[in-house]
């Protein structure tokens, strides 16, 4: 089977190696942030807030040191806005706390609100909407938030065949596209077109965790099993993904990952393994 590796992107700069990475994203920018505390979280204990240093590495290779006042969520969901603050959200809901807290770029609080229990993903688009997908025990599916907390789109409008699970979700621009459990379909939205705001199209690769789309062409990553570290291409039609070609997605060295996190956004995916102190990148357009 074919192996693709990925392109090294960007890596943690050794002087915060001492430091517990809470999580890691990559905006829409292309910048990749690492929240960081002093120490691990330890399961089973209650929430409390503390401090935490977001580290932020620009597509230039400049760091940017960012320190966050009062974190309530232990294990985070990160991304940043257009202004320079950044969203931080709970995976899970807990009576009486905001789930969701947005910080100016000096990082001090300046709202707090709850998108829902279950996030699976949680991206901030070019024009600083945030978008979040739900795994299965939150049938809310997928919904765009301002930073104040106003909901402004939800795939409860929008009649998606089989969402329950958002498996896989891209935001590039203000577009979103999904891959949700149960039927796998590639989904294109975009709220702001007025004549057909969401698109669907039928797909055979089933379970992939995400998906990078660049014009009529689709690689989906990931899958059940032995499928983990699939590679599957595909050709957009008038109704459905074709294949075209299917391998594997290694880490720049050939090895395949264990733990990771992977990105959506637009024609890439990008993908963070264990110790999860660097990034590396499949483009779609390369």
């Amino acid at each position: 089977m074919q192996k693709t590796a990925l392109v090294p992107y960007a890596h943690l700069p050794r002087a915060h190696h001492d430091r517990h990475v809470l999580t890691s994203t990559i905006d829409v920018f292309g910048t990749v942030h690492w929240l960081l505390t002093d120490r691990a979280p330890q399961p089973g204990s209650d929430a409390f807030p503390f401090d935490a240093l977001v580290v932020s590495v620009h597509p230039g290779g400049d760091v940017e040191l960012t320190e966050l006042s009062a974190v309530r969520a232990r294990w985070p969901h990160l991304d940043r806005l257009p202004d320079g603050g950044f969203v931080v959200a709970a995976a899970r809901t807990h009576e009486g706390i905001d789930q969701v807290q947005v910080f100016d770029a000096l990082g001090r609080e300046t709202s707090s609100f709850s998108v829902g229990d279950a996030v699976e993903h949680l991206l901030v688009d070019e024009a600083g909407h945030i978008w979040v997908g739900h795994f299965d025990e939150n049938p809310a599916g997928i919904r765009r938030w301002s930073p104040t907390g106003h909901l402004y789109w939800t795939s409860d409008v929008a009649s998606i065949p089989g969402l329950f699970d958002c498996y896989a979700l891209n935001v590039s621009g203000t577009t979103a596209w999904a891959c949700p459990y149960t039927d796998f379909q590639l989904v294109e939205i975009r709220p702001g077109r007025t004549d057909r705001p969401v698109k669907v199209w039928a797909n055979r690769v089933r379970g992939a965790k995400a998906v990078a789309v660049q014009g009529k062409r689709v690689a989906f990553y990931g899958g059940y099993g032995e499928e983990r570290d699939r590679l599957a291409h595909g050709e957009v039609t008038e109704s459905s993904v074709e294949p075209t070609d299917v391998g594997l997605l290694t880490l720049p060295d050939g090895s395949l990952p264990d733990r990771r996190r992977v990105v959506g956004r637009g024609p890439r995916i990008y993908v963070q393994a264990q110790p999860f102190t660097a990034w590396g990148v499949f483009d779609l357009s390369s």
